[in-house]
């Protein structure tokens, strides 16, 4: 019998209102509090640890004390806040980011075996908190939304380079864009971008097929890899895609959010 899915152990363990953490494999780890998500680690997309070093907010050496001074009665969030190094809605915002980006590659990579440990808890605490459902319509909403933007995932998972020529006279790029053409450099995957420019992977990879749609990246074809089916050069030229909405207007604090989040992304 195969191992049951991620979502089927988070759904199993939102009714009977546990608190722990789910190994997912090697992907990753989601952490729960009675029965909600409170933070979720994955080994494809940086964490709040590299988001805030890259930042410039802390450097390692005082994450690694915070963690170290962290414990079961010392919460990691609010010595970060304590030392200044965070406001409260920072931080609440980081671990919504963070969580949010773990959630998506996590539940995307398949059906590893996953196993719970009853108790266990992150060391930065409990900041922010997903019910289940909403988080996996949020993980569905993400990848819908890379599917309006460009429908393949080509790009993912393999190195990407900027186009030689442009198709047109000019070109208006985000500040995200910008960053990746200048950081790619063949050798790059989406989520290699990401830890080096210390973004967020999901809208790292948006902004590759962002960039891939508007025709200024190449894939790199992999050694002993099948070449992938190249573009007609001739016909009409593909219409950019508009750049998705946001979700409808919600009363919750997550949803408003999770657009204010968006709405960062694209600047």
């Amino acid at each position: 019998m195969a191992p049951p899915t991620l979502d089927a152990v988070l759904t199993g363990l939102a009714r009977d209102n546990a608190t722990g953490s789910v190994r997912v494999g090697k992907e990753g780890t989601v952490y729960l509090t009675r029965g909600r998500v409170s933070y979720a680690e994955s080994a494809t997309t940086p964490g709040i640890e590299e988001l805030l070093t890259a930042s410039g907010r802390i450097t390692a050496t005082g994450v690694r004390g915070v963690r170290q001074a962290s414990g079961p009665e010392a919460d990691g969030g609010d010595l970060l806040v304590n030392k200044g190094v965070l406001s409260r809605g920072e931080l609440e915002f980081s671990a919504l980011g963070a969580t949010l980006d773990a959630s998506f590659f996590l539940l995307r990579s398949g059906a590893p075996r996953c196993r719970f440990k009853d108790g266990d808890t992150h060391w930065l605490g409990a900041h922010w908190f997903f019910d289940i459902p909403g988080l996996f319509r949020e993980c569905e909403r993400r990848t819908e939304q890379l599917e309006r933007t460009w429908p393949s995932a080509e790009l993912d998972d393999r190195p990407v380079v900027p186009v030689e020529r442009l198709g047109g006279g000019h070109v208006l790029l985000t500040a995200h864009q910008w960053e990746l053409l200048v950081a790619a450099d063949s050798t790059a995957t989406p989520v290699d971008l990401a830890r080096r420019l210390g973004r967020p992977a999901y809208a790292t990879l948006l902004a590759v097929r962002e960039l891939a749609a508007a025709g200024l990246l190449a894939v790199q074809a992999e050694v002993d890899a099948p070449a992938l089916p190249k573009r007609k050069a001739a016909g009409p030229a593909r219409d950019t895609p508009a750049r998705p909405r946001p979700p409808q207007a919600d009363p919750t604090d997550v949803n408003l959010l999770i657009r204010l989040r968006d709405a960062l992304e694209a600047l």
